[in-house]
């Protein structure tokens, strides 16, 4: 009887648990966001606001129950979103005014560009600034009648109860507000018909707008805060290649160099934090996003090619190893970004106070790094007493690198690392892997090194293999699952990708995809009246409007990734509506650049490789060949941006008109060097490949 009242014991205590459970340890609830994939959706899971993801069943909702939407759009690693939802979005008080007087919808910008690029220009129209996080109030239409970024709770709560009693009781105001907004929607982009000279004029203005505001003691253009200039350095380059301009260069390998050094680049683990909030380049805003890492190690591996500074070459493997190492999935695919905050503030995974670090070093290791990284007992990282490490002016970046150093830096790093480390948005998006896929390809070229070739290759496999599907390209893939419509940068940044990979290893199912995916682009985004890309698809879109965008914002303008795009994919293919359709979309441009030449860098490097006298080389020859591998590496090592390369074996066949009578024989390697299909005499000498890959039109800055 006793052994048998034992084993009652656990069946009873289950019976108990079921019915008392609930009571005793009430579950936590969850919103509707539970059931996402984005990590920042789900950082707002259990938020007491009835919060829908974006999508027709909360759009649906808006329109039954005639209540206007709360539109909140941020991102997983963004400081201010997780202000924002400490302060208001997890206060009961907040929430309950919310779920009684709106719909509301959390958005993921990052898997949902189209709908924060469509309501980011609205909010900017409407009060001159935009940033993240961004609110929206709109109508069940999805017209914006309110708009802003981040409020502090007391503000906020003014907002809602203001516009939730205006929506009952003055809908005749809202619904002005909302015509007016309309007719802006409708009016679409505005962009100018005037005729624009396109040619070299244009470099001109750009590059004495820069010249005025460039930092001559600390680098980089204008005053604080300061981001990496990443496209506006590229373009001085290629401006510097055309004219010999030596103060083009100078003013890239010095905003280079005072980068390199700042705090902005993370000098235990690489990788460079999102921006400075000082003129220094030493106070960073601390996330890490996997664009910047691709933006950087190309601007990087460029400098280096140009001004053959090893400083440059360390850096560029610095950022590409910091990928490879924490941003890179077992498959091959990159994630998105690490966040600035760790225990709850920003920047304590990467600070070090004195303290700290008198305890976990030797005196002579603590020396060498009071010497080496600028710290001081009080501190240099706002009012914390920490420190962020960087390379004093009085140390040479070789002094800073040596074997001690190396040692000394992984002792910080292993401790580091023992610290709750920021979030990973650990997300793979298309569009951004097309970046790094560049980069990684870029790096395999100008360094030799075969490991970044693999990482391109990798990340290639893995978007096709998870993120492609009956032609078309898909926006996101995490934990298994890919979804939501590709928007153009997820085209034209992958594209980029691609016909840098194929540079990279002549593999032509890389250059074949890239083709096939420009026809998609093509078909998914061109406006047929009035040309130029649209970023958004027409049929996909629950948007009440589509934008057309041709100014950079943090990545390259995705009209001019595609502009040049169409351009190389005309050197191979030799298909005219590709060249027709990159003018169209210079000619769209041309008037806004000749205006606001800071917006368009990346639109100005296509319009310089339209104008130049672009080449198409193309190698023949054995696979196994020492003349072959030698004019692949000098075309390389040289900076000749403005040109494609293609490889194939004797007997090759090729998909690709550019390979047509193009031969050698007796085992020899000959180089062909054409400008728009008209070839010079071909030839085997590297020194003649060199100058006449060379060759491009001159002008003067005066």
């Amino acid at each position: 009887m006793q052994r048998f009242f034992f084993l009652l014991i656990p069946i009873l205590m289950a019976i108990m648990v079921f019915f008392f459970y609930d009571e005793a340890f009430p579950e936590k609830s969850y919103n509707r966001l539970i059931h996402e994939k984005s990590p920042y959706l789900l950082q707002h899971k259990s938020n007491p606001i009835h919060w829908y993801a974006w999508g027709e069943e909360a759009l649906r909702a808006s329109r039954d129950q005639n209540k206007p939407v709360f539109l909140s759009i941020g991102y997983s690693t963004c400081h201010w979103c997780h202000v924002l939802e400490k302060e208001s979005f997890e206060d009961e008080e907040v929430a309950a005014m919310l779920n009684k007087n709106f719909i509301c919808i959390k958005v993921d910008r990052e898997e949902h560009p189209d709908v924060d690029q469509f309501y980011m220009n609205v909010v900017q129209a409407m009060t001159g600034r935009g940033g993240w996080p961004l609110t929206v109030i709109m109508t069940p239409e999805k017209i914006p009648v309110f708009g802003g970024t981040y409020f502090p709770k007391p503000e906020l709560i003014k907002i809602i109860e203001a516009l939730g009693s205006a929506w009952k009781e003055q809908p005749k105001k809202i619904k002005a507000v909302g015509d007016t907004v309309r007719k802006y929607i409708e009016a679409g982009d505005r962009i100018s018909t005037q005729s624009v000279t396109l040619d070299e004029s244009m470099m001109k203005g750009f590059y004495k707008k820069f010249r005025i505001s460039f930092d001559e003691e600390n680098g980089g253009f204008g005053l604080a805060p300061k981001f990496p200039p990443t496209m506006k350095m590229r373009l001085l380059l290629r401006i510097a290649k055309r004219t010999g301009d030596r103060q083009a260069i100078n003013m890239v390998t010095s905003t280079l160099e005072h980068m390199a050094r700042g705090g902005i680049y993370d000098h235990l683990a690489g990788g460079f934090h999102r921006y400075s909030t000082d003129e220094l380049w030493l106070v960073p805003h601390f996330e890490k996003m996997l664009y910047d890492q691709a933006a950087l190690a190309m601007v990087y591996l460029e400098g280096y090619q140009v001004a053959g500074n090893e400083n440059f070459e360390s850096v560029a493997r610095g950022v590409l190893d910091y990928v490879l190492k924490d941003m890179t999935c077992k498959e091959g695919g990159f994630y998105s970004a690490e966040d600035a905050d760790s225990e709850g503030e920003e920047g304590t995974y990467y600070v070090w106070s004195d303290k700290e670090l008198k305890e976990l070093l030797t005196r002579e290791e603590y020396q060498r790094v009071y010497k080496l990284f600028g710290v001081t007992p009080g501190g240099n990282f706002e009012e914390t007493g920490k420190n962020i490490l960087h390379i004093n002016k009085e140390i040479s970046w070789k002094e800073s690198h040596g074997v001690e150093v190396k040692t000394l830096r992984d002792k910080l790093l292993k401790y580091r690392e023992k610290r709750e480390r920021p979030f990973k948005d650990d997300k793979v998006i298309t569009a951004w892997n097309g970046l790094m896929i560049s980069a990684m390809a870029k790096a395999a070229q100008v360094l030799q090194d075969e490991k970044y070739l693999k990482a391109a290759q990798k990340s290639a496999q893995f978007i096709k293999a998870n993120l492609y599907d009956k032609g078309k390209l898909a926006r996101r893939f995490r934990e298994k699952e890919a979804k939501f419509t590709a928007s153009l940068d997820d085209y034209a940044y992958l594209i980029q990708g691609l016909i840098d990979l194929y540079e990279t290893n002549f593999d032509e199912q890389w250059l074949r995809w890239a083709n096939d995916l420009q026809k998609k682009q093509d078909e998914l985004f061109w406006d047929e009246e009035a040309g130029g890309y649209y970023f958004s698809e027409e049929k996909e879109s629950l948007l009440p409007g589509r934008n057309k965008r041709f100014e950079d914002n943090a990545r390259p303008n995705s009209n001019a990734v595609a502009a040049l795009n169409l351009l190389k994919l005309y050197n191979f293919t030799l298909h005219p509506p590709y060249r027709e359709k990159s003018r169209t979309i210079f000619s769209l441009a041309g008037e806004m650049m000749s205006r606001a030449h800071n917006a368009f860098a990346q639109m100005y490097i296509a319009l310089d490789f339209y104008l130049d006298r672009s080449k198409e080389v193309v190698v023949v020859g054995p696979g196994q060949s020492k003349e072959k591998d030698a004019i692949l590496k000098m075309l390389r090592e040289e900076f000749l941006p403005n040109k494609t390369v293609g490889y194939i074996s004797p007997n090759q066949k090729s998909y690709f008109p550019v390979f047509e009578n193009k031969t050698t024989a007796d085992g020899r390697t000959i180089v062909y060097v054409c400008e728009n299909n008209i070839c010079k005499f071909p030839t085997e000498d590297p020194a003649k490949v060199r100058q006449l890959a060379g060759e491009n039109k001159k002008y003067s800055l005066n």
